[in-house]
């Protein structure tokens, strides 16, 4: 015997609510579950916001950062990952004004004024670290300054030498230095010299001999979270931040890569640095990194 056209109408109309009703237990869960991870995350990175207004920003904020991250990471064909780092509830422009603050010098390079040394290097190694050599110092967190490395080579000469980490250290902030410890010259350079514009290949041979300067587009959201892998993202020439390349190589699925040294602290990348792809197309190097390269010199 079947339904009545009433009986029916009944059950449609409980199916449809029943399915409301999960979509919105679902929801719900999903956003108390959002919640939870926010708080634990605001515990871990020490976060504290001034009042219940703005912590509901960058809690909407923080959501949208976590779905971009797992969308990505989801997808599962990139070489590299995301994760949701100190700077998850902040929007890419936000972490660009306050992490990237590579200062263009007044006069821009135009061209080769300065010898290369290393131009005539034929044979490189295959790979180079020179952390496993000593040469590198542990990763800082600039906080919110930044500058152009030319200019700190110009202040080493000036100045006849640089202390030492240990006596005289980063502070992460615009201040007056302390003219007694600057006087102290624990390591001295005579110059700097510019690896020539847009040349990977002259890039290798500078790190195949020492850590070179560079200056990179740092600004997109993947390099935001860059968590671990090699980069291969999107991003462009726009150079607005200054890292270290501190060697070369190539990953275990055989993308080489140029071994760079950030400073946004350990927690980010693999403990502070960040593996970026080495021989592509284009002939500023992936996110510009061929463009302002520089290294300082000895006597």
């Amino acid at each position: 015997m079947g339904l009545s056209h009433n009986t029916s109408v009944i059950v449609a109309t409980l199916l449809v609510f029943g399915m409301w009703a999960c979509h919105v237990t679902s929801r719900t869960l999903n956003e108390e579950n959002m919640l939870q991870r926010h708080q634990q995350w605001m515990a871990r990175y020490g976060r504290v916001y001034k009042d219940v207004s703005e912590k509901e920003a960058r809690f909407k904020i923080f959501k949208n950062n976590v779905a971009h991250i797992e969308a990505f990471n989801n997808a599962g064909n990139h070489a590299y990952k995301l994760s949701v780092n100190q700077f998850a509830d902040q929007t890419n422009q936000e972490f660009k004004a306050t992490r990237n603050g590579f200062k263009f010098p007044s006069t821009p390079r135009s061209g080769q004024t300065t010898p290369f040394r290393y131009e005539t290097v034929t044979a490189v190694p295959s790979s180079v670290d020179w952390r496993k050599k000593g040469a590198v110092t542990l990763v800082k967190d600039q906080g919110q300054c930044g500058g152009y490395m030319d200019d700190g080579f110009d202040f080493i000469v000036k100045n006849k030498g640089i202390n030492t980490e240990a006596a005289y250290p980063y502070e992460a902030a615009d201040g007056t230095c302390n003219t007694k410890k600057e006087g102290v010259a624990a390591a001295k350079i005579t110059g700097h010299e510019d690896v020539p514009v847009n040349s990977e290949s002259a890039l290798l041979k500078a790190v195949s001999r020492q850590p070179v300067s560079v200056a990179i587009d740092a600004g997109e959201s993947d390099f935001q979270f860059y968590s671990s892998g090699v980069f291969n993202g999107t991003c462009g020439t726009d150079l607005d931040h200054g890292v270290t390349a501190v060697g070369y190589g190539t990953s275990d699925d055989g993308i080489k890569y140029w071994l760079v040294k950030n400073s946004w602290g350990t927690v980010w990348g693999e403990e502070g640095y960040i593996r970026m792809q080495r021989d592509v197309e284009a002939k500023e190097g992936l996110c510009g990194i061929a463009m302002m390269a520089s290294y300082p010199t000895a006597a």
